[in-house]
């Protein structure tokens, strides 16, 4: 009679779903995956604003050299700052202009950083662009 006991218990045994321990480990390795995957879908949200960003700063910069080049504006040589928003977004242009050799060239510099940004130089710089003004005589 001992016999048939034996075989119910360990036939019992068996029939047992995972154990704690096994549960717990289940759950930290899907814990540890979830959360690599929120990291590497934040860094791509951040990435894909920075882009955006980046994108309207390039625009605004083109804006200006193209104002200059249509409306054929002879720009005074020095520095200026200006608001240059762009897309719904704040963005401030600073733009250089420079005499050149040829006294009918003017280099002109565009910089543009965020308009919260600091107006020291070494504020982050979204975008540069570099173009030149004529003032052909004649033409």
């Amino acid at each position: 009679m001992n016999a048939p006991r034996m075989v119910r218990r360990s036939a019992r045994r068996s029939l047992v779903g995972f154990t704690l321990i096994e549960v717990l480990v289940a759950l930290t390795i899907a814990a540890v995956a979830l959360i690599a995957a929120l990291r590497a879908t934040a860094t791509l949200t951040q990435g894909a604003q920075d882009m955006r960003l980046r994108a309207y700063a390039l625009w605004s910069a083109e804006n200006r050299l193209a104002t200059i080049r249509l409306s054929s504006e002879w720009p005074e040589v020095g520095r200026r700052r200006f608001d240059c928003p762009q897309g719904g977004v704040a963005l401030r242009c600073e733009e250089e202009v420079f005499a050149t050799p040829n006294l009918f060239f003017r280099r002109v510099e565009i910089s543009v950083r965020a308009a919260d940004a600091p107006v020291e130089a070494d504020a982050p710089r979204l975008a540069r662009l570099v173009g030149f003004a004529t003032n052909v005589p004649g033409g």
